[in-house]
């Protein structure tokens, strides 16, 4: 069993993330942490979701705080605190804005609950991913964030559709940077156990179409409806349910890489790494060439931006 702290809880994703976390029978404590004026929202909140125990018959327990003390014990901490993503503005944009507000956070989980597990949902995820390493002082292993995902989630429905299969079919991922330099790896992808380029329909395969599609899914779904809600949250619970139950599965998130992919590291970005009730661990990997140079660049642009947003945040810029 495990506690579940969410930072961030009364927005969009967090809220709609404790509803979908709550769904875990390994989750018997979740805690909603907001910022201090937010009390009415949590305890609204809290009072909301609490009849949604009693109807589903969840015994869940539900907490709520503004007190970054109160973490202290928990298990996992989502951190989805931070300024939302508007029309048009790409997620490097926020980098700086939401530093600012990961970088005490994660000071205080680091201070308070030092064994938990930080998952970095804030927006840029593989930066701010960064900065929750650097401000926690945690093991590498012990942070780590929404990364790829669900992108990878987004690409293998394209694929389903497209082979007309059962998504369970489909086996894909997409590293690198979670915005424009994200990577696919279609030498890695499979339909029912057969790599795309054994199948007959693979030089039919819109790539670029679908590609583009992915990277857009998220500023489309905001432009329309102001937010994106139910995909992340799903994510989120997805992965929170990997670690507590131990599982062990191999899933594209943003952690710490050293060297993994081809020797390339010293970031934290979109990577395969097995995910446990340990934390996160890189799966070395061997990829094509095309695709080495394109994670490359990935890591190169993501690296430049983290670096000058921790030195900003070091100076107080």
């Amino acid at each position: 069993m495990g506690t579940v702290a969410i930072i961030g809880a009364t927005g969009r994703i967090g809220s709609f993330a404790a509803h979908a976390i709550s769904h875990d029978p390994l989750v018997d404590d979740l805690l909603l942490i907001g910022r201090p004026g937010s009390e009415d929202q949590l305890d609204g909140l809290a009072r909301d979701l609490g009849d949604s125990f009693a109807a589903r018959g969840t015994d869940t327990r539900i907490s709520w705080s503004v007190d970054m003390d109160d973490v202290r014990g928990s298990d996992i901490v989502v951190c989805a605190a931070g300024i939302a993503r508007q029309p048009g503005q790409t997620r490097l944009d926020l980098a700086l804005q939401n530093g600012r507000i990961v970088a005490p956070a994660a000071e205080n989980i680091g201070r308070v609950a030092p064994e938990a597990i930080i998952f970095m949902v804030t927006n840029p995820v593989d930066v701010m991913t960064s900065v929750a390493l650097r401000y926690s002082g945690m093991r590498p292993e012990h942070v780590f964030g929404l990364g790829t995902h669900l992108d990878s989630m987004r690409l293998k429905s394209l694929l389903a559709d497209y082979f007309r299969v059962h998504v369970s079919e489909v086996h894909t991922r997409i590293i690198g940077e979670h915005g424009d330099s994200m990577v696919p790896l279609w030498s890695a992808t499979t339909v029912g156990g057969i790599t795309i380029n054994n199948l007959p329909d693979f030089t039919q395969i819109p790539m670029e179409e679908m590609l583009t599609k992915v990277k857009s899914s998220g500023e489309m779904i905001i432009k329309k409806r102001g937010s994106t809600t139910y995909g992340p949250g799903e994510a989120i619970a997805t992965l929170v349910r990997t670690v507590l139950g131990d599982e062990n599965r191999i899933l594209t998130v943003s952690s710490y890489i050293r060297q993994e992919v081809h020797g390339i590291g010293d970031v934290c970005i979109g990577v395969p790494a097995r995910v446990n009730r340990n934390g996160v661990f890189p799966v070395p990997i061997r990829i094509e060439e095309n695709e080495v140079r394109a994670f490359q660049e990935s890591v190169e642009k993501i690296r430049a931006i983290t670096e000058t947003v921790l030195e900003k945040l070091e100076f107080g810029d």
